[in-house]
């Protein structure tokens, strides 16, 4: 059975609505594939951790990724380093540029947990930008320019080349997401 992995944004969970979304529209769509959501944590170093060790884990499955925002970011990562295919939804790119404002407490989105981010973990997430995309082909890129969050030209612009989608308005919880399941799950099975 083949895996697919779909990474939430930054400061999310698992029980974010794209994430709910996709589950559901996979387990009627596609009851052949695995699909599973792992709640990430905000640090760069401890999500790629985790990451790499699933990837590791399922070395032997094919395994798809769809990624969200700073699930994305991971999900290129994931992709330069392991050469599988995936869809990235509004992504963020080198999103070390903008984590400072991070610096300090923080509550989480869902759990409401209280969480310390730090300087050094601005650095993490330098370290595993990939800002060369090596093989354009492995990408299909969903981008709304109304996106509150990221600039979607910074994205436009990383995945050039790529198969993309632009559409005007919307935001970064990418609106209309479920309409585009179908597209989705054709391009991962091409």
């Amino acid at each position: 059975m083949s895996l697919l992995l779909y990474l939430h944004g930054f400061n999310s969970s698992p029980d974010s609505q794209k994430a709910r979304i996709s589950a559901d529209w996979f387990a009627e769509h596609a009851p052949d594939m695995e699909f599973f959501c792992p709640q990430l944590p905000p640090f760069a170093n401890a999500a790629t951790h985790r990451l790499r060790t699933l990837m590791d884990d399922n070395r032997d499955r094919s395994i798809y990724l769809i990624g969200s925002s700073m699930g994305g970011f991971f999900a290129t990562y994931l992709i330069e380093h392991y050469g599988h295919r995936g869809v990235l939804i509004n992504p963020a790119v080198n999103p070390a540029l903008g984590m400072d404002r991070y610096i300090g407490i923080n509550t989480h989105f869902h759990s409401g947990d209280e969480w310390r981010f730090e300087p050094h973990h601005v650095e993490e997430y330098r370290r595993w930008d990939r800002p060369i995309i090596v093989d354009k082909r492995r990408y299909h890129v969903l981008l709304q320019t109304g996106d509150e969050v990221l600039d979607y030209r910074h994205a436009e612009e990383r995945y050039r080349g790529c198969s993309m989608l632009v559409e005007q308005g919307g935001d970064h919880s990418f609106i209309n997401f479920a309409d585009h399941l179908g597209d989705i799950y054709r391009f991962l099975m091409a």
